[in-house]
């Protein structure tokens, strides 16, 4: 990330706000904009061949709908701009460029052929990012538009609007069990590892988490609650869709050639695969009722992601204290106030949308509103992920010490495979 970018704790503007809470203002006010009637039209992206472009994709109502999610996101990312005090002339430069790349990564990933491998829109805005930031130099009027954190947080309050407690409820308490024991012992057991492999602690936070959690929501979080670089980000978010297409591909032959029923197989393939969009895929493969069970499970993961946040940034400010004295040796524990200081406020509107959709709103206000929020909480995962390939540099995510982080993670990853599957066997078998 750029040096000379304030980081959220530090900035505050006029208002007092930081970008934390601006986050949840600016989440909680597209939410409420949408059940007020403001119902941004979901664009499609979806071809098969040249001819689909031109009757599918580009025309004149589609056009209009990706010009409407333009001018909606393009206000949204100017008052955060504003509300955390950056520069609102670099937004109004450089943010047209970088949702003009994103677009071109969603029509890549709205390819058929691309699509039926599974092919996350996530992937393409990273690798296009990391393509043009490595291939161009970056003027710096872009470079200062770049709000990486802010894009990923208000896609991660938007995401507290599809995870819904009464629907795994329903279906069950199993899958809350069996994600509250896999997070637990693989979280730990991914720590442990990366600590034995000495990566980083920021990485390990974030590899932890990725693998144990919900893959690359759950890093992105970590990210925010530790205040990480959006570099070793990047090289994570790299790791979890890379791994999770052969896992995807393969796991659903795995279950059957060992002859694991419906009901193991889901659990396994939803508490293992570390993408919504892969577990999804995956499940299909392994039949209707695999598919409903492993959607379960990988919901049950997502509802602990607030917790976990909260948890982490707790640990995080205990473990790397910032008090210090005259001679610069730390002296004390922080108080209280230091980790409400440092506790992620954007789980806040994370939890705020969830319950809300959850437990307050009947179905038919959800209904008319949940296909534009759950495509506008895509778009901005997706803005943050150009944004990261174009601040990161390539060479970074390749050299030689990124191997131990690599290793730490496929270590992880074969752990997580093997725990899940005897703690699905014995919670579903």
């Amino acid at each position: 990330m750029n040096v000379s970018t304030p980081t959220a704790s530090t900035e505050k503007n006029k208002l007092n706000l930081t970008e934390d809470w601006t986050v949840v203002v600016l989440g909680l006010l597209i939410i409420a904009l949408s059940l007020a009637g403001l119902v941004i039209p979901t664009p499609s992206f979806g071809w098969g061949n040249a001819g689909d472009l031109t009757s599918k994709v580009f025309t004149g109502s589609n056009i209009a709908a990706i010009a409407g999610q333009f001018a909606f996101t393009y206000v949204i990312a100017l008052a955060g701009t504003y509300l955390t005090g950056k520069s609102v002339r670099a937004t109004l430069l450089g943010f047209p460029v970088v949702f003009g790349l994103t677009v071109l990564a969603l029509l890549l990933a709205g390819n058929k052929t691309l699509k039926d491998l599974n092919l996350e829109a996530v992937i393409f805005s990273l690798s296009i990012g990391l393509i043009v930031g490595n291939l161009v130099k970056i003027p710096d009027w872009l470079r200062a538009s770049l709000s990486t954190e802010l894009f990923v947080k208000i896609g991660l309050v938007l995401l507290g609007t599809t995870v819904i407690f009464g629907d795994i409820l329903k279906a069950g308490s199993l899958g809350l069990v069996q994600a509250l024991l896999v997070v637990l012992s693989v979280w730990y057991f991914a720590y442990w590892i990366s600590k034995q492999l000495k990566v980083d602690d920021e990485l390990t936070m974030m590899l932890a988490s990725a693998v144990s959690i919900c893959g690359v929501s759950a890093a992105i979080a970590t990210s925010g609650a530790i205040q990480g670089d959006s570099k070793k980000l990047s090289y994570v978010i790299s790791l979890v869709l890379i791994t999770a297409i052969p896992m995807m591909l393969v796991m659903p032959y795995a279950a059957q050639a060992m002859g694991l029923s419906p009901a193991v197989t889901g659990a396994w393939l939803g508490g293992t695969i570390d993408t919504t969009g892969a577990v999804v895929a995956s499940g299909s493969l392994a039949g209707e009722e695999a598919l409903k069970i492993s959607t379960i499970v990988k919901f049950s993961q997502n509802v602990l992601l607030g917790l976990a946040a909260f948890a982490i940034s707790v640990y995080w400010t205990y473990s790397h204290k910032t008090v210090t004295g005259v001679g610069g040796e730390r002296i004390e524990k922080p108080t209280l106030g230091v980790i409400w200081e440092r506790f992620p406020k954007f789980v806040l509107g994370f939890i705020g949308a969830s319950l809300l959709f959850s437990f307050v709103l009947s179905p038919s206000t959800i209904e008319p509103v949940k296909g534009s929020l759950k495509s506008l909480q895509g778009l901005w995962f997706a803005l943050a992920f150009t944004s990261i390939g174009l601040e990161t540099n390539f060479a970074d995510l390749i050299n030689q010490n990124s191997r131990k982080p690599l290793y730490a993670f496929l270590i992880a990853q074969a752990f997580n495979i093997g725990v899940t599957l005897v703690i699905a066997y014995f919670l579903f078998g």
